[in-house]
């Protein structure tokens, strides 16, 4: 029963709650002494994914997933290239479409369900550097991904990829989407929006009329911008049809590999589906953790030192003899 007891980390006394424990290692974190090596590679339908690469000579390989309009240059995924180095592993922290300081190419860009990027990255690693072990670490949208990928086709991973770790899922769509409206979510809601409303003008001129932004201020939460972006963008009826084809909760039975998830109860961003108990309990191969704190994508153990309960667990899973 693949249930883990809750963690009883403590957050630094002036992060008392789950928003302060997300605002703050986000806006003043640094991340220092990660310095990456770009490589831009070519996806089959003539698009690209940007990769940043940090090697210390290894035979394993530690591939890390970034959250909603993030990038590899967050200070969140820059801890964890930087922890997976000192633990002796390479790292790969691939950007998604649009999302290296570049528009793509294509009108269709990333979204929570889209996992063939996440495999050719995978796959590339291991043509190119022949790596005998790889480890998947997500966070948040990244955690989504991760997840769907190693449960919707499970016999189609890499036999290299031995486990993962994710941090703060919203592994139920629909309901997340619901939640980060919600009043007290707002400033994080319309800095995301506002985010993407940049990366869909620069689309303009490669759209053929498909994307009209003139009326972009009625686009208050994801489930509107998904009806009217997303989802005709990347093939799919309705936002709730990406929900229900794209929501990771759905796949966590079918995955084969040890898999770590872990949600903070005080995570501002995730309703109450996000929470997969019964997946835990009964796939023998899911793990989950649910810490009282953490908030989405914080877990500071001691902020000013720079020690984040997600790069040290993650670590002690990905090399651990044992499964949990």
């Amino acid at each position: 029963m693949p249930l883990l007891p809750s963690p009883e980390f403590q957050s630094p006394f002036y992060l008392f709650n789950g928003h302060l424990q997300t605002i703050l290692p986000s806006i003043l974190r640094t991340v220092a002494d990660v310095n990456y090596v770009r490589e831009r590679i070519t996806t089959p339908d003539d698009d690209f994914l940007d990769l940043d690469w940090s090697e210390v000579g290894s035979k394993q390989l530690v591939v890390v997933s970034h959250g909603l309009e993030g990038d590899a240059s967050r200070p969140y995924v820059k801890g964890m290239v930087k922890a997976a180095n000192k633990a002796g592993m390479d790292a790969l922290a691939w950007n998604y479409r649009s999302c290296s300081g570049e528009p793509n190419l294509l009108l269709t860009s990333y979204h929570l369900g889209a996992t063939e990027d996440l495999d050719l990255v995978i796959r590339y690693a291991l043509e190119q550097k022949k790596y005998e072990a790889v480890y998947l670490i997500g966070f948040s949208a990244g955690g989504s991904i991760t997840l769907k990928y190693l449960g919707e086709a499970p016999e189609n991973v890499p036999k290299e990829v031995k486990r993962a770790v994710t941090f703060s899922v919203p592994c139920d769509l629909k309901t997340s989407a619901v939640q980060i409206a919600k009043l007290a979510n707002r400033i994080y809601l319309r800095r995301f929006l506002n985010s993407l409303r940049l990366k869909l003008e620069q689309k303009i001129p490669i759209a053929n009329g498909q994307l009209d932004l003139s009326d972009y201020d009625l686009v208050t939460d994801f489930q509107t911008f998904d009806e009217r972006f997303t989802a005709p963008i990347h093939g799919f009826a309705s936002a709730e049809d990406y929900y229900a084809k794209s929501s990771c909760k759905q796949y966590l039975g079918n995955i084969k590999i040890p898999a770590l998830l872990i949600n903070a109860q005080n995570d501002p961003f995730l309703s109450e589906e996000c929470y997969p108990i019964e997946e835990a309990e009964q796939n023998p191969n899911f793990f989950l953790e649910m810490p009282e704190n953490g908030g989405h994508v914080g877990f500071a153990l001691d902020f000013g030192e720079g020690i984040y309960y997600s790069e040290v667990r993650a670590i002690a899973f990905l090399t651990s003899k044992v499964p949990a």
